[in-house]
Formats: structure tokens, sequence, C-alpha cells
């Protein structure tokens, strides 16, 4: 009888990436070792590595996932939803790639697989978007809408560069937003053009964060927040202010925080690891620390003395549980406003008809002529 040393439940999005450069099943399969038992599935739609994860993980000793950044981010919301979380692998072969730019996993799928087989990971934070996880980014305002409008012929055919030519198309369309933001430095107002709740040094390909400034273990997003554009012709030098890490403080802000709450005066679209979040009137982030284990080469951006054996999970399973639960609680007290708003509308629409009909009634017949 064949004996395994790992067995590997292997995801692979065969979207994923510019047509040209992406590589062949078999090829990625030969890069693991002989002893590494490969159960292959193939996301077919959205959602579907979340799916695969829930009911095929069992027995397995890993996930490796082979896609971008959206493949990796469903994988991730199957594994948050497990009771014993296996370690991650990532195959980045998607058209931006910005977790595995930011964790240091190599773009060639043989060096990659190799980190894979070598052991080596760390502990990587989670961040919990109203009731769904998020893995790098949750954003809002400005050229944002392109990380999802972009057609997946035009990243099969341009690769990181159709992002930025259809970001081109929203370069009339930046609107300011008002915005009332809580975190742990305290309460702030104002009127915003960008936002961005991330656990990543790399955002959109657009620009990046100072190394110095993040940790991606460490229980804090990086919230960052572009004030408002008095008028467009601002925006190329917010960008190149942005690109050059300077958080002034005036316009730009950034604040490390284990969680945010941003209120709108309207609901604005989020995009949520390069995919559409939904739109929301009220956002509520958490980061969730040390929530899963991915394969990933050690560095400053993580803390070297944190163990990755799995002995510490249960401590930080009781944590999430404590804010999940918080969400959770929060999401009965909205549903509950709904009810009793549809219900005095209900009355007050019973009310109005029975006014009506009582004027109809007082109301005298007209006569034939």
């Amino acid at each position: 009888m064949e004996t395994f040393k790992k067995k590997v439940l292997l995801i692979i999005n065969p979207c994923a990436g510019k047509t040209k450069k992406r590589p062949d099943t078999y090829d990625i399969v030969k890069c693991f070792p002989s002893d590494y038992k490969i159960d292959l599935e193939f996301t077919r739609c959205q959602g579907d590595a979340t799916r695969i994860v829930k009911e095929k993980t069992q027995g397995h000793d890993m996930i490796v996932c082979c896609g971008g950044d959206g493949t990796l981010n469903e994988v991730i919301n199957g594994i948050m939803d497990m009771p014993a979380r296996v370690p991650v692998g990532y195959i980045p072969i998607g058209t931006t790639n910005d977790l595995a730019t930011t964790l240091g996993i190599p773009s060639n799928v043989k060096e990659a697989v190799d980190l894979i087989v070598s052991g080596q990971m760390n502990w990587y934070d989670v961040g919990l978007f109203n009731n769904r996880y998020f893995t790098y980014t949750a954003a809002f305002g400005a050229f944002t809408k392109s990380s999802y409008n972009t057609s997946q012929k035009m990243k099969n055919r341009f690769g990181h560069a159709a992002y930025i030519m259809n970001g081109l198309t929203e370069w009339k369309n930046i609107e300011n937003v008002h915005a009332v933001f809580e975190c742990d430095q305290g309460k702030f107002e104002g009127d915003f053009c960008f936002g961005t709740i991330t656990d990543s040094t790399s955002v959109a390909g657009i620009f990046r964060l100072d190394e110095n400034e993040v940790r991606l273990d460490d229980g804090k997003f990086e919230l960052v927040m572009v004030s408002a554009l008095n008028n467009l012709a601002q925006a190329p030098g917010l960008l190149r202010q942005m690109q050059k890490k300077n958080y002034d403080g005036k316009k730009i802000f950034m604040f490390h925080t284990s969680k945010v709450k941003i209120t709108f005066d309207r609901e604005i679209p989020w995009t949520v690891d390069g995919e559409f979040g939904g739109s929301h009137k009220e956002v509520i982030t958490h980061n969730l620390s040390k929530a899963i284990r991915i394969f990933s080469p050690p560095g400053k951006l993580f803390n070297a003395d944190t163990p990755t054996d799995i002995e510490t999970l249960p401590a930080i399973n009781l944590q999430e549980e404590a804010i999940k639960e918080e969400v959770r609680e929060k999401v009965r007290e909205k549903v509950k406003e709904k009810s009793k708003d549809k219900s005095k509308d209900k009355a007050k629409t019973g009310t109005d008809a029975e006014e009506k009909t009582a004027a109809d009634e007082k109301e005298p017949s007209g006569t034939a002529e």
C-alpha cells in the first residue's frame, strides 16, 4: 500500500491570470514531490473555492490555492469556518497578486511550490468585513471600481495594465463622500475621496505602504483615508504623494487599528480583495489576529518569535468567537430595526387605507346627467 508524506487539496482557478502565461495543470502537479498525494479541484464559478474547502478539506494536511487574490479570498473564507484550520499554500497566477507580493511568495510556480514543501509558514491576520472575511484589503472611492469592473477578457489580454486602462475611465467620475470613521485612535469626520482598510503593503498594484509601518500578524489594520478633492487637477498630486508614502495627516491619514467603523451619508460601493463587496451605508471591520497559517518566507513583516504550531489556536478562536458574536448581535439588531420599520409602514398603510375608505363612504355619490 502506497504511503504519502502529505495530502494536499489543490484548488485551481483555470481562468486566473493572462492566458499566455497560465501554467498547465500537469506542470503545477509535477512540481510537488512524488510522496505528496495531490487531490485536484477546479473552480467553475464565483464562490466555488469556498464550497470546495468546506466539502473536501477533511483528511488533508494543507490546502494549496492556485489562482489570484480573489481565489485566495474564497479559500480563506472557507477555512475560517472550519473547526480545524490547515495551513494554506498560495501559487499566485492572478493578474495583480497584491498579497503574494506582500508575503514574498514567488510568482514562479516551481519556486512557490518549493516554498510550500519547505514547510516555512507564518501566522497571518484575517479581516472581518461586516459578516464576511477578507485577506488584505477592503476599499471604497477613487479607482476601486476598476478592480471588479475590469473584464476577464481584458485581464487575459493586457494583464495588470487592464486595471489601469479601466481605471482611467473612472477619472472624471471621482466622487467625494461624507463619512464618520471610528478606530482605536478616536472618532473622525470629514469628506473623503478614497479609503482602504488593509493588511498588505501593496494596494491594487498602484501604491505601496512603508514596510516599516506594516506587520501582518500584529492584530492591526492599516487604515488609509484620503481627503476630498476640490478639483480633479489635485488627483495626480495626491496619487504621487501616496506612492511616496507621504501620509501628512492633512490630506492623507494613516492609522494602525484593530477595528474600524465607517458610517456614510448614503450607500457606498466597496471592493473587497479585488471583488465587488456590496454597497453599504455602514461598515464594521475587525482584525482577527493570527487567524491562519500561510506558507511564506520569514521577513520583517512578521514577528519572528511567534510560533506557528497548532497549540495556540484555541485561545485565538475564543477571541474570534467573541468578535463574531458581537457582529452577529449587530446584524440581529439591524434585522429587528428593519422588521419594526416594515411593521410601522404596514400599520401606516393600513391606517391610510381605513381613512381613505371612511372618506369615500362619507363622500356623496354623483348623479348621472
